[in-house]
């Protein structure tokens, strides 16, 4: 199982995930969608095409974090990888 990494373009509030999800790695990226969005970013796009796999407790995480982003005003955009859920 490979760890989870992030790659973040500030200028664009963008999170690019690689490796697997889980509630550890989850909470890394909520982390940086909190922060994406205190910067200035109505929408943060949270790309997983790279993720290879993920726990449920991984996916709470970040269900957690849009709900909490959209408490805020804002909105976390998930882009997955095709025929796999978002």
């Amino acid at each position: 199982m490979s760890t989870l990494t992030e790659v973040v373009d500030a200028r664009g509030g963008t999170v690019r995930a690689s490796g697997h999800l889980t509630a550890q790695g989850a909470d890394l990226l909520r982390g940086t969608v909190e922060q994406l969005h205190r910067s200035g970013h109505a929408r943060v796009l949270l790309d997983l095409r790279e993720v290879q796999g993920a726990d449920d407790a991984g996916l709470h995480v970040l269900r957690d974090a849009a709900r909490a982003l959209a408490a805020d005003g804002g909105e976390l955009m998930v882009r997955a990888a095709p025929g796999r859920p978002a």
